[in-house]
């Protein structure tokens, strides 16, 4: 096990961690497997904390996945194999359990695969950090409007006063 990860979880950013493994994995199981897109290439976008997991996209040359690894909190647990419904700001996803030696436990929401549409790895880049700025990104409140009407229910009904 990596020194940053420990049995409970990520103590810091899983980024080259990930990258590292899935290299290992791009170079070994996926050799000549004809679904690669060769103009993209491993890359960690966007990790952050979120309730106590680290969640961010991992590009590979086979899939862009949302990815969510422990760090000060368990991922959520069930039946080895099956979905696992994650509310994330903007709404649920499903994710899907999987492990790796050298990176431990995780969940994993597949955005693209194969991934013949992207020309390019900033096209990839991008589109993992849009998906992130749509999921993660909560909206500000609406700014109050100065000096307008009065639209109160007590207002509406006459029951305010003048």
């Amino acid at each position: 096990m990596n020194a940053r990860h420990s049995s409970a979880g990520w103590l810091q950013h899983p980024g080259a961690a990930l990258e590292q493994a899935y290299r290992h994995i791009q170079h070994t199981r996926m050799q000549g497997i004809p679904i690669l897109n060769p103009a993209i290439c491993v890359e960690s976008v966007g990790f952050r904390r979120y309730q106590g997991w680290w969640a961010g996209v991992l590009i590979t040359p086979w899939f862009i996945n949302l990815m969510l690894l422990p760090a000060d909190a368990p991922l959520p647990d069930g039946p080895a194999g099956e979905e696992r419904l994650v509310a994330l700001p903007e709404g649920i996803m499903p994710f899907l359990p999987g492990s790796e030696d050298s990176i431990g436990p995780y969940l994993m929401c597949s955005l693209f695969s194969p991934l013949p549409q992207f020309a390019d790895q900033q096209s990839a880049r991008d589109t993992a950090s849009e998906v992130l700025r749509l999921l993660f990104e909560i909206p500000a409140p609406p700014a109050a409007t100065p000096a307008g009407p009065d639209l109160s229910r007590r207002r509406l009904f006459g029951l305010g006063g003048a």
